[in-house]
């Protein structure tokens, strides 16, 4: 299922649910000071971070693609 998702689709996932822990917190009464926004900033954007980072690029081309030129025009 995660194979199929583009990277931007997973980050907003990741985004949506750290923000709908804070708003929940808040609902249920958490009192919101610098250090739990500044927590709440660093849990939002650093596994998106990662995430970008860590993704796998382009597959590399299969001997048989480079012996045989698939791209080649005919």
């Amino acid at each position: 299922m995660v194979r199929d998702m583009s990277r931007a689709k997973l980050m907003q996932i990741c985004v949506v649910a750290v923000v709908l822990v804070a708003v929940a917190s808040v609902v249920l009464g958490a009192r919101v000071t610098v250090a739990t926004a500044a927590a709440l900033l660093a849990v939002c954007l650093v596994p998106p971070a990662i995430l970008l980072v860590l993704w796998p690029g382009a597959e590399p081309p299969t001997i048989a693609e480079v012996l045989h030129d698939v791209d080649r025009r005919a």
